[in-house]
């Protein structure tokens, strides 16, 4: 008998069952709106444009108030909405546009430009065995999207500074600086 086979005979015997190997799986995850973004890629990336241009045009209220001081109030509203709909990380740097709407920050090695090559081949992530691999899916909705090959595009690595900040004000500034340097 070898000494796995008493491992698993003595591991059987016990009552105790460790709940997984992983802390990210000890976690209940819900896939479901997750993958629904996936599958609604085109609509979500049309909304999203709309609702930057929205954004875009409040820049002088945002301007006005601070964007320091909006930050906190929009960052609840955006924490909300993206952890629902992308179960988003809150890295700061927002690439769903470019990701077929699915966050590369759900990956458990948080890969930024791609799968890691542990995908199974049923789909499903190396490290969270029930999970679909995000990159696979980042490709399925990519596919749906206008932009298509965007997720192309080599990303940055995360800058850890901006995590818990809110994108959506960021891309505003930015996109508000590039505006005005365009206009001048």
């Amino acid at each position: 008998m070898t000494q796995a086979t008493l491992v698993r005979k003595a591991r059987e015997a016990l009552a105790y069952r460790p709940a997984d190997v992983s802390p990210q799986r000890r976690v209940q995850r819900r896939y479901t709106m997750r993958l629904w973004s996936v599958r609604h890629a085109r609509f979500l990336e049309w909304f999203y444009a709309r609702f930057a241009d929205v954004f875009l045009a409040l820049h002088p209220v945002w301007q006005k108030i601070g964007y320091s001081r909006a930050e906190k109030p929009v960052k609840f509203v955006e924490r909300r909405v993206k952890g629902l709909m992308f179960d988003c990380r809150m890295c700061g740097q927002c690439i769903l546009s470019s990701t077929g709407m699915s966050c590369p920050m759900n990956c458990p090695k948080q890969l930024r430009n791609g799968p890691c090559g542990g995908v199974r081949a049923n789909g499903n992530c190396e490290v969270e065995p029930d999970m679909p691999c995000v990159w696979v899916k980042a490709w399925e909705g990519s596919q749906r999207m206008r932009n298509r090959d965007a997720i192309l595009a080599v990303q940055k690595p995360v800058d850890q500074s901006l995590r818990e900040t809110s994108a959506w004000l960021r891309v505003t500034a930015l996109a508000a600086a590039e505006r005005e340097k365009a206009a001048s």
